[in-house]
Order: C-alpha cells, then sequence, then structure tokens
C-alpha cells in the first residue's frame, strides 16, 4: 500500500468534504469540494484506496499545490 499526498490545483476555498477519514473509495469518487470564484470544483480519488487523512477542514482558504488529504491506494 502507497500512500499519495491529494494536492489542490487550484486557490480557493475548502466548501464540503465529501468523504470521512478510513472511507473506502472507488477511483474517480469525490472526496473534497473547492469553491473558487463561485465555481464547484471536485477533487476526485486518484484510485481505488481509503481516506487515511484531511489536511483541511470546511471553510478554511487553500492555495494551489496545497496538501488537501492523504490517500492509502490499494
Amino acid at each position: 500500500m502507497s500512500t499519495i499526498s491529494i494536492k489542490s490545483e487550484i486557490a480557493g476555498t475548502v466548501w464540503k468534504l465529501e468523504a470521512k477519514p478510513g472511507d473506502t473509495v472507488e477511483t474517480d469518487d469525490i472526496l473534497i469540494i473547492l469553491e473558487s470564484m463561485k465555481m464547484e470544483i471536485p477533487v476526485l480519488a486518484p484510485r481505488k484506496g481509503s481516506v487515511a487523512e484531511f489536511r483541511v477542514s470546511e471553510g478554511e482558504p487553500v492555495t494551489e499545490g496545497q496538501v488537501l488529504a492523504l490517500f492509502t491506494a490499494g
């Protein structure tokens, strides 16, 4: 099993966490929804695995390249 850092591709705000740490998800399941310039941008699971931890919380501003979550592939 490998751990993957999931990073933000944009600057914005965490609008909603769609999963919880420990949840098992499939490829392309929505983990987080970011809001930027009144648009909702989904952050997707890169592959089948589980959410190890979130490094952000709802309402928190984020920058491009910031680590949002750790993901365990497997």
